[in-house]
């Protein structure tokens, strides 16, 4: 009979954060041994990496963290079920990440998950660490953003999970107002997801054919030739406040777009990254 308790148990699987029958026949396997089991494990779920390769990763969790106040840095690591999302083993390798990024000063995911860590490249590490949790991880995304003033904000859409949503906005001011302002409009980032920062950002072709949608509604309702343009006007100015960060309405007081309450506390929108998992 194998030599080993429940405790051991309870143990192995928070190391591993595999499920009970696995890590019971590992111990068993091991004689009780619970490093051997774990090295068990975690070849166990090696071999099974390539048959995951396929699988869908639609959960997971957003981590973010700012430097001195100037330097924000995020990212999202995926996994296939909101069970393991949850799980303290994968928390953690997603809090190694986000450290590895912050360490590193990568910008770009390739160079991130090419970095060093402990002798083989973080790519390696993240596959070994979803073969203990039995599942297909991936480090999907990376954002770095620099400023005078970096706010960073992180969503949980349900009690039960880690952030599912998070921000990064920078301006360039500093001081009590920047600061305050800078987190109110990271919130109403999380809330109100803007694709562009500007309206010079929206691409060229997509303004000209939300204007030619515009004008064709228009006329299809028989509104008076002579009204079109503005007509036309308004229309594509609804369109950029529900894209453009600066002319949405702000969250906390809709009378005000962001742009002017950015301009009340002196500070410009210098960037902003918004990432939800599996969007």
């Amino acid at each position: 009979m194998a030599n080993y308790t429940a405790a051991d148990i309870k143990a192995l699987r928070e190391r591993t954060g595999a499920g009970m029958m696995d890590v019971k026949k590992a111990l068993d396997e091991a004689n009780g041994d619970a490093d051997k089991a774990m090295e068990l494990i975690r070849i166990k779920g090696l071999k099974g990496a390539t048959k995951r390769e396929g699988r869908s990763t639609a959960e997971g969790l957003v981590a973010a963290k700012v430097i001195d106040g100037t330097v924000g840095v995020m990212v999202e690591v995926n996994c296939e079920t909101d069970f393991v999302a949850k799980s303290a083993k994968f928390i953690e390798l997603a809090d190694k990440v986000l450290s590895v990024a912050v360490e590193s000063g990568a910008a770009e995911l390739d160079a991130l998950l090419a970095t060093d860590v402990e002798g083989k490249p973080l790519s390696e590490v993240v596959v070994e660490e979803g073969a203990i949790l039995g599942e297909k991880v991936v480090v999907r995304r990376l954002a770095r953003l620099e400023g005078k003033t970096v706010d960073a904000y992180l969503h949980k859409t349900s009690k039960d999970l880690p952030a599912q949503v998070g921000v990064l906005f920078a301006v360039d001011a500093v001081g009590e107002a920047a600061v305050e302002a800078a987190h109110d409009v990271a919130v109403h980032i999380a809330a109100f997801s803007p694709t562009y920062l500007v309206r010079e950002e929206v691409p060229a072709e997509t303004v000209e054919n939300e204007r030619r949608i515009a004008d064709e509604t228009a006329r299809a309702e028989n509104k008076p030739e002579a009204a079109l343009p503005k007509i036309v006007e308004g229309r594509l100015n609804g369109f950029f406040k529900e894209i453009v960060l600066l002319d949405q309405p702000f969250a906390k007081d809709p009378k005000v777009n962001v742009g002017k309450v950015l301009e009340q506390a002196g500070a410009n929108a210098s960037g902003f990254a918004r990432f939800r998992v599996g969007a």
